[in-house]
């Protein structure tokens, strides 16, 4: 079911010449900072991959793929939905050395996804992956990346800023590291999501951690995959959102999963039958390199700097009949 949130009074700052303009510069800023930042470099990604081989991400696990059959091999291939297994096959076939990464444009549909201000059912991310030696699979060097990456979006912000003077948008790059289970203790009375809002209305940046796993509740903050994240070293980076008030997030990272991590997280997610997969056999048979990495939303990214209320303000999508007449009489020019 759709929601529209109006913020009271919005108006855009920029009109849609100059939005559409500004959305190729931030993509191309951010492009340098992210790779630079962390040692990237960029590789070309696939919109399908095959069925059945475990490469696709399930994300929570009930989002249904889009599945085609294609005609000359007689089999079936799914679009992706993130690229979170195919990144680490990509280094490992590539070559890259420890300490270098990859990253690219992901494009995917997810057709279950909900419409709201911030989701959309066609998503598009900047995806990396980093390969990381053994002794670096701790906290700091999550954090020292979070750090890394809430630095280049800022740099971005502060060069988009003297383009569009305009914009009046202030982050803060100073990250506050939260877990799930101290927002749990923080805020009992209330869900995970308006946690978050309560936290980050407070701290305006912060990387909330450990998301997957049961919380002493015996709920989940949110829903994780148990076969890309360690649960106990991933999270999301999120700001505040000023034209919303709401916690914003920008980011879903994390060190990944080694063969320990994901022989226990299968098990806790009954999910053993994905161990027949070959990705999940590479893994298990140690083949394939310790990495960290993540997806970036691009038009997330982009909705924030441009100080937008709605995603599809900045992005081209489809939308159904309650979000169109909603967003014509609040005067928000969707593209």
């Amino acid at each position: 079911m759709s929601k529209l949130i109006v913020p009271k009074g919005y108006k855009s700052v920029l009109n849609l010449y100059d939005t559409q303009t500004a959305i190729g510069k931030i993509k191309r800023i951010f492009d340098d900072h992210l790779s630079s930042a962390l040692n990237l470099r960029r590789v070309s990604a696939p919109l399908f991959v095959m069925s059945n081989t475990g490469i696709n991400d399930d994300l929570n696990g009930i989002e249904r793929p889009v599945e085609f059959g294609i005609k000359e091999t007689d089999s079936s291939a799914q679009v992706v939905q993130s690229l979170a297994k195919w990144k680490r096959l990509a280094l490992y076939k590539y070559g890259f050395p420890v300490n270098e990464g990859l990253y690219t444009d992901m494009n995917a549909i997810r057709r279950d996804e909900e419409m709201d201000n911030l989701h959309s059912i066609y998503v598009d991310q900047w995806d990396w992956e980093k390969i990381i030696d053994r002794p670096s699979r701790n906290l700091d060097t999550l954090k020292n990346t979070v750090e890394k990456i809430v630095g280049a979006i800022c740099d971005t912000l502060d060069e988009i800023k003297k383009q569009y003077p305009k914009l009046s948008l202030d982050l803060s790059r100073n990250v506050s590291f939260v877990t799930t289970q101290e927002l749990e203790d923080m805020y009992p009375s209330v869900l995970p999501k308006e946690r978050e809002n309560k936290y980050l209305k407070e701290h305006k940046t912060a990387f909330i951690m450990q998301i997957g796993d049961l919380l002493k509740s015996g709920i989940k903050h949110d829903g994780r995959a148990p076969d890309y994240d360690d649960w106990k070293l991933n999270g999301d980076i999120v700001f505040w959102n000023e034209i919303l008030e709401c916690a914003f997030e920008i980011s879903s990272m994390g060190i990944r999963v080694d063969k320990k991590s994901l022989d226990e997280q299968l098990t806790k997610a009954g999910c053993d039958d994905r161990r027949s997969f070959m990705f999940h056999k590479m893994l298990l048979d140690g083949k394939l390199p310790l990495t960290m990495g993540g997806g970036i939303g691009q038009s997330r990214l982009c909705m924030l700097l441009l100080q937008k209320a709605h995603i599809g303000e900045v992005q081209v999508s489809i939308w159904d009949e309650d979000i169109l007449s909603g967003c014509k009489a609040a005067g928000i020019e969707l593209l």
